[in-house]
């Protein structure tokens, strides 16, 4: 099964979030649990669980399609103790509310060093701050987003990424989302059939496909090899339309989550048809 997807809001309600991906066609979405600009924000309560929960049922969401997404205030790699720990407490609180949300995924940005620590000591953080979180709530498996490595941010190497799965105790527990403008930027190339294989069958040797647990589908406004998180939509970018159609064809990105992020939120209905579409297309 190939599940298309994009990030939703939940304005209003989280099940909101569900009804706009069904409206645009979607058989897949991402969404924030909360506010994601705020530290801390009411617990759940039982009829926002029960809304949401019935909600995915009714549209027939697989609880698989759906890729949720921490705070971008969480840094699980800070090299200040206090700001570590309060990374720490949120992301376990978000780890918490997929699990009350029936959600079996949390997709999350690795960390940052801030010039402070070596990028080995902030991976090692990462893992540690991973641990916790799976100690406490191991019915929920963090997901690793890929970076663009822009300012001091960690994890835009597959290397890197590798390291903190490692690094962490509970490895078999740990997921990966590549998200497409990140590798771009970080120097895995995907324009070309050539370049495109090279890059995931790296991806293979390195991390393993078996660990692949989503994928965030955006075009580059920045160029290849920048280290600079511009999303652009799909054609509109560096990147260009083809790869996109090579990875909802590849059999390799089945039955997991394919998230847009794309900035135009007006094409959201189109892209995600052009996703579909393609599925269907000749094999390049």
């Amino acid at each position: 099964m190939v599940y298309i997807g994009c990030h939703t809001h939940i304005a209003g309600g989280l099940e909101n979030a569900a009804i706009q991906a069904h409206d645009l066609g979607a058989n897949a979405f991402a969404l924030f649990t909360k506010n994601q600009r705020q530290w801390t924000v009411p617990p759940l309560t039982e009829g926002q669980i029960t809304a949401f929960r019935s909600t995915v049922e009714q549209l027939g969401f697989s609880p698989k399609a759906i890729l949720p997404h921490d705070s971008y205030l969480i840094n699980l790699g800070s090299p200040v103790e206090e700001k570590l720990r309060s990374a720490q407490a949120a992301f376990l609180e978000e780890m918490r509310r997929c699990d009350a949300l029936h959600l079996e995924k949390l997709n999350f940005h690795p960390g940052s060093h801030l010039n402070q620590i070596s990028v080995d000591q902030c991976l090692r953080l990462v893992a540690q701050s991973i641990d916790l979180a799976i100690e406490q709530v191991p019915t929920v498996m963090p997901v690793i987003e890929t970076t663009a490595g822009q300012g001091t941010n960690v994890g835009s190497t597959f290397q890197e990424i590798r390291d903190i799965i490692g690094y962490s105790n509970h490895p078999e527990a740990i997921g990966v989302c590549i998200d497409t403008c990140h590798i771009f930027a970080a120097g895995y190339d995907i324009r070309t059939r050539e370049t495109y294989e090279k890059t995931f069958e790296t991806f293979g040797a390195v991390i393993g496909f078996p660990r692949l647990a989503g994928m965030h589908l955006n075009d580059a406004k920045s160029a290849f090899g920048s280290h600079v998180d511009r999303h652009a939509s799909i054609g509109e970018g560096a990147i260009g339309k083809e790869p996109f159609s090579w990875i909802v064809q590849d059999p390799r990105f089945q039955d997991i989550p394919l998230i847009l992020e794309t900035p135009d939120e007006t094409k959201w209905k189109e892209e995600i048809a052009l996703l579909f579409s393609a599925c269907h297309a000749d094999h390049a």
